[in-house]
């Protein structure tokens, strides 16, 4: 397994059901194939450096975990099908010894 970190805007007037639903969709297709989660951070509310479909700030939140590679062409599927989500990337990062 591969270490990855995730970062993503949600829609900062989504209200905390639509929040919850996106973080558990992601989890799930992070471990349904034997990835797993290492942290999640909420940076907050943030002001954008652009707007993006109107929107001047958005919630990021910044996800670091452990997965196959096989596995980031679904969560991005996932995250690009989420109407809540607003922009995303995922990195590999360095392995830590």
């Amino acid at each position: 397994m591969k270490a990855y970190e995730l970062l993503y805007i949600v829609d900062p007037s989504a209200n905390d059901e639509v929040r919850a639903g996106v973080s558990a969709r992601i989890d799930v297709a992070i471990t349904s194939e034997g990835g797993q989660v290492d942290n999640v951070e909420d940076w907050g509310k943030r002001k954008l450096a652009y707007e993006i479909d109107g929107l001047a700030e958005g919630d990021y939140i910044l996800i670091n975990f452990h997965a196959d590679p096989t596995q980031i062409a679904e969560l991005d599927r996932v995250l690009r099908i989420n109407d809540a989500v607003k922009r995303h990337m995922i990195v590999r990062r360095q392995e830590e010894e």
